[in-house]
């Protein structure tokens, strides 16, 4: 059975959850998060870069990107609305996130931006570095919707 991202992101949650509590309680919150960001960051470069290896016909464009993203979409996990999909820009905002609510829900609101937002970004670096990402807001931090603008830089 392959479980959906989103419960695998909730079983990371599991393990990190004591972990970050233990370091919260020992070295403070601004300590705290910069451990678990570095640790996250790790984990997403090397997932995107496991993920660009194993890619079909090693092809890692941005339209490649985009059948990828539709895994991190299933079970509901993501309502988007699409505002541009070409070679080069795939641009959408998210008006519902489960993962903000997963981690709200599990008492992670502090690292839950951590533990999925900033591996958006840091993922396509490993994926492909020529793909970009610009988003101004999440859900996660509070905003009304994510704005997420991948583009391919030259």
């Amino acid at each position: 059975m392959q479980l959906s991202v989103l419960e695998k992101r909730r079983i990371q949650a599991q393990v990190i959850k004591p972990i970050y509590a233990a370091l919260l309680a020992r070295l403070g919150p601004q300590e705290a998060r910069a451990i678990i960001a570095a640790a996250i960051r790790e984990a997403a470069l090397a997932e995107g870069e496991a993920l660009a290896r194993e890619a079909p016909g090693g092809r890692t464009d941005l339209p490649a990107f985009v059948k990828l993203f539709e895994g991190w979409k299933a079970a509901g996990a993501l309502e988007i609305e699409v505002l541009a999909e070409t070679s080069t820009r795939f641009e959408f905002d998210v008006t519902r996130c489960r993962y903000a609510e997963m981690y709200r829900d599990m008492g992670l609101e502090a690292i839950g931006d951590l533990l999925s937002c900033q591996r958006d970004g840091v993922f396509v670096e490993g994926y492909n570095p020529a793909i970009r990402l610009d988003r101004a807001q999440t859900i996660m931090q509070g905003a009304e919707r994510c704005t997420f603008r991948y583009r391919v830089e030259s």
